[in-house]
Formats: C-alpha cells, sequence, structure tokens
C-alpha cells in the first residue's frame, strides 16, 4: 500500500496522505514521496493546482514520534525540508483539504498553502512548546503575519488545540464546510482554478510571494534553532513522557 496516493485530476495534482491506521502521521519515507511528487510536476504543463488531504477521517496527526524522537541532526531532517521546499516554492495554486486533525508540522504546512477549506470536525494546533521545540518552517514568521503577534504567541506558546470556527476567524482558513460538503467545496475550487490562464495563475502566485528570500532564511534561522533544541534535555524528556504516556518531569524543562 502506498503511503502516499498520487493522481491527476481536473488538471489538479492530488495528493493523499494514506495512513490512516496511523492518522497520518508522517514518516521519512512520506515526505520525500510528497516532495518528489511535487517537484516531479513543476514544470507539468497539465497541472493547474494541487490538493492535499488525508485518507480516513484526519488530515494528519503530524510527525511520527517514534521515528522523529530519534532525530540528533539536521540532515535526518532532509526529507522533510525537501517537503516544505518543493511545497512552499510550487509554482502554480496549492489546496488544503483539512478534516480531524492537524497537528504540528499538519497546521505548519498550511501557512504556504494558497486555500484552506476544512470541515466542522477540524481541529488545529501547534505543540511544539510541549515538546520543549520551537515553531519549524517559518511558522514564527507567517503566523504573526496572518493572525498578529498575540494570537500567534495563545496558539505557540501555550501549545493548545484551536478548532474549525477560530481557524476561521483569525485567517488560516479560508471557509468551513458541513463534513459532507467539504470534497465539493474543494472540487468547486479545483474547477475554477483548471479554466484560469495558466500563465496569469503562476504569474499572480509569485507576485503574492515576493518575499520568499525573507521566508526561506527565516526557515534556515528555525530550524538550526530547532535541532539545537531536539539534542536538549527538556525535548529528551518531553519525547520520552510523550511515547511512555506518562507526565514530563518539569525539574528538567530548562
Amino acid at each position: 500500500m502506498s503511503l502516499i496516493l498520487i493522481e491527476i485530476q481536473q488538471h489538479c495534482l492530488v495528493l493523499t496522505l494514506n495512513r490512516p491506521e496511523k492518522r497520518n502521521a508522517l514518516s521519512s519515507e512520506m515526505y520525500q514521496q510528497l516532495a518528489d511528487a511535487l517537484n516531479a510536476n513543476r514544470d507539468n504543463e497539465q497541472i493547474k493546482s494541487v490538493l492535499i488531504t488525508g485518507a480516513g477521517e484526519h488530515f494528519t496527526a503530524g510527525n511520527d514520534l517514534s521515528q522523529f524522537a530519534k532525530v540528533q541532526g539536521k540532515d535526518e531532517l532532509a526529507s522533510t525540508l525537501a517537503f516544505m521546499q518543493a511545497l512552499s516554492s510550487f509554482p502554480m495554486p496549492v489546496i488544503a483539504q483539512v478534516r480531524g486533525m492537524a497537528v504540528g508540522i499538519g497546521t505548519t504546512m498550511l501557512l504556504h498553502c494558497d486555500f484552506v477549506y476544512c470541515d466542522n470536525t477540524a481541529t488545529f494546533s501547534l505543540p511544539f512548546i510541549n515538546l520543549a521545540l520551537v515553531p519549524e518552517y517559518a511558522s514564527s514568521l507567517l503566523l504573526p503575519e496572518l493572525v498578529g503577534h498575540r494570537k500567534a504567541s495563545e496558539w505557540l506558546m501555550l501549545g493548545e488545540s484551536f478548532d474549525a470556527a477560530e481557524a476561521e476567524k483569525h485567517g488560516l482558513v479560508n471557509k468551513v464546510a458541513a463534513a459532507p460538503d467539504l470534497q465539493s467545496t474543494c472540487a468547486k475550487v479545483v474547477a475554477g482554478l483548471a479554466k484560469k490562464p495558466a500563465m496569469a495563475l503562476k504569474q499572480t502566485k509569485a507576485l503574492m510571494k515576493s518575499s520568499t528570500d525573507k521566508v526561506n532564511l527565516h526557515i534556515d534561522t528555525e530550524i538550526d534553532v530547532f535541532v539545537e533544541q531536539l539534542k536538549s534535555e527538556a525535548a529528551k524528556e518531553a519525547f520520552s513522557a510523550f511515547l511512555d504516556k506518562r507526565k514530563p518531569d518539569p525539574t528538567k524543562y530548562r
């Protein structure tokens, strides 16, 4: 069974996270497959949009922590970085279709999409602080720009989850659809984009993303701090507590 389903429908590259038994938790293999699919279609003239969704009841539970807890250096994040770079630089519009959980990078990646639609089952969280980590892939830059410093502080420093209504209120998602209507809502957007002139779509997106250099520089800064935090005693304790299903020892949170 493929962990990433890849299809082309209505001039749209559809990427489906296909690990529903693990709530679509992302492994390094899945990141690489996503990166490869995006990079292989960058110059595909038949593609006018990308749709990213998850099989089953959830978008993604974020990183597979049983694997992620073993990361010790930047090189081990290469496939994740490859995916995020491919996503953020993809020349045509990217749509996210979100139901259920969007945890960690599941929310971070939405900041690099052009359209985000969810249903009323969706919950979002950026719980890096709870694992003694820092934000990733320019979320500490893009999120305050999108929702304001105070709301971003709430989401990034308290690490609490928030629902679809709050996500829509603060502009993280375009629209909250009723659960039965989410797929058709996204399909209408895909169909609308398919009718637009391809070069005008590409150029419009490029003009809207003129701060790419600043974003890439911020990603580099974040990932260096992120890796240092991964090596910290606090992070080791947080991961251990999570995997052992126990409360962390607060004396190690320094």
